[in-house]
């Protein structure tokens, strides 16, 4: 077992965990835990988020909800929601994740099943220190079409083209969107207040827009 503390962070990190010990431990500790889980094929990862981590989610999702109002488009935000799959052996919760393109697919529906369901359309990662467990390759067996990753300083945008993640400089879901316009704005969140924030991220999209 090895265990890994910041101030952003605390991993844990489990090996020779079979599928059927990850459903158990999933089962078992609920949807209220503090932590979240990555599985890749018998390594389980348990990380702790703390202040450091879980402030840049909220700012993310915030941005997301604005650009979904203002494009009046309809979305479902999945939050951590597991998302896994028996077949590939691999699960994860991501730190935010959304319904974007597939929204109408999935609207009504109170549990999700990735061996039936399509998966979220896009992902949000943070990862303030590095992961023992490899997360693109997760992501990528799960089929999810767009994965946003942050390291505390760097954003990066993938897209998944034939079961790889290729980094792009625009997002997926959000065309009008930059890596490098959404990057400005979370280093912003360090220096604004929350709401003057988004009073400038919402001018800033409606300018986009013409």
């Amino acid at each position: 077992m090895l265990v890994k503390s910041t101030s952003a962070e605390q991993r844990t990190v489990l090996h020779n965990i079979s599928w059927e010990t990850f459903e158990a431990l999933l089962r078992d500790t609920g949807e209220d835990r503090g932590s979240r889980f990555a599985y890749d094929c018998g390594t389980l990862e348990i990380m702790t988020p703390l202040f450091e981590h879980e402030n840049p989610k909220i700012q993310f999702d915030h941005f997301i909800l604005v650009l979904a109002e203002e494009l009046e488009i309809e979305i479902i935000s999945a939050g951590s929601t597991t998302l896994k799959r028996k077949i590939s052996k691999r699960g994860i919760e991501p730190d935010t994740c959304y319904y974007i393109q597939n929204e109408l697919a999935i609207r009504g529906k109170e549990t999700l099943d990735l061996e039936n369901d399509p998966p979220p359309d896009l992902a949000i990662e943070i990862d303030i220190t590095s992961s023992s467990v490899n997360k693109l390759g997760i992501y990528s067996a799960l089929g999810v079409p767009e994965l946003w990753r942050y390291d505390g300083q760097n954003l990066r945008f993938y897209q998944l083209v034939e079961g790889q993640y290729v980094e792009c400089k625009f997002s997926v879901a959000f065309p009008l969107v930059s890596v490098s316009e959404i990057s400005r704005f979370i280093q912003q969140s360090k220096s604004m207040g929350e709401i003057a924030l988004l009073k400038s991220f919402r001018v800033w999209v409606r300018e986009k827009l013409g």
